[in-house]
């Protein structure tokens, strides 16, 4: 599993983080050490190396794949109760904390997106490149898969999908022959959506930007999955669940994520004073410091040896006072 799983830009998550993780740097109580919450483990290569990393740190992790629990509950058995693994969507972070008897820590990551394994595994549906059935649910026990969004949404409904989470300039021809397609058989697999997008596309637009599926895949995955719904509420939660001089790193990998990070981080980040006050009260002073000069890219020899983290996008931030109400 480690051999297949490649985390995106590690030490540069380690290195933002651990200000706020190493031992001489964090205030703790009751003898316990620091806690990081890393809300998307996936197959656990961030997790494990923040564990190896910060030996003193106890992890919180969420993921809401039951089978990612599995695996990387193996790979996490090591560390023994220094790693506590939830079954959870990352919105539902102060709910976690809560249970835990958790007030505040002192680092969270995000490494949005699909996982290593949910695209590496074709029945998951996630993968253009493979034919498998049209699933793409990150939690295969909840909700509607691909393959009904496709054969139920009314086209209108498809058009703002496609054109909102995918930004497909060609989103009323492909639905177009989707729904004229599903008249005809439902959808079942990914082959044949593949198939009709290459085939409903002008010769101009599949040209660049790679595979013309790519953005279509995209929008329903994020339609499937709740993805950005539940980013909007998950990051200013995770901020919120910082103790003072905790820090946040989030790993998006487009632009639609990225946006919305930065303008958490942003707001987070600037006064909130009315203009003209001789002097800013502490309740109008910003919450965040930002640790990255806009959005940090992967190196030129990380991408080589890593595909998977050509669109990667870092932002870290780090809370530097308590909520004044």
């Amino acid at each position: 599993m480690s051999q297949r799983h490649v985390p995106v830009m590690l030490q540069r998550c380690l290195d933002l983080l651990a200000p706020a993780l190493a031992p001489a740097d964090v205030e703790r109580g009751e003898g316990r050490g620091p806690v990081v919450v890393d809300c998307t483990l996936g197959l656990g290569g961030h997790s494990e190396a923040l564990l190896t990393r910060f030996p003193e740190a106890r992890l919180v992790a969420l993921d809401r794949d039951k089978e990612a629990l599995r695996l990387s509950g193996e790979r996490l058995a090591p560390f023994g109760d220094r790693a506590t693994l939830v079954h959870a969507v990352y919105d539902e972070l102060p709910d976690v904390l809560a249970r835990l008897g958790i007030t505040g820590v002192q680092g969270v990551l995000f490494d949005l997106g699909v996982s290593s394994m949910q695209l590496d595994e074709a029945d998951r549906g996630f993968a253009y490149a493979q034919d498998a059935p049209l699933d793409m649910r990150m939690d295969q026990t909840t909700g509607v898969s691909a393959a009904e969004v496709l054969n139920t949404y009314p086209a209108g409904e498809l058009v703002r999908i496609l054109r909102a989470y995918g930004e497909e300039k060609q989103a009323k021809r492909i639905v177009a022959a989707i729904v004229r397609e599903r008249e005809n058989e439902p959808f079942t697999n990914s082959a044949r959506l593949v198939e009709l997008i290459r085939d409903a596309l002008p010769q101009a637009a599949k040209r660049t930007g790679g595979n013309p599926a790519k953005r279509t895949f995209q929008a329903l995955r994020i339609e499937v999955n709740g993805e950005l719904t539940v980013l909007e509420r998950a990051i200013p939660a995770a901020v919120k669940s910082l103790a003072v001089g905790g820090r946040i790193a989030v790993l998006s990998y487009h632009s639609l994520e990225d946006r919305l990070v930065k303008q958490v981080f942003a707001a987070g980040a600037a006064s909130t004073a009315p203009p003209g006050l001789p002097v800013v009260p502490e309740r109008y002073q910003p919450r965040l410091k930002l640790l990255t000069r806009g959005a940090e890219l992967p190196t030129e020899e990380e991408v080589a040896e890593n595909r998977r983290a050509a669109p990667a996008r870092l932002r870290g931030a780090e809370r530097i006072r308590e909520d004044v109400r």
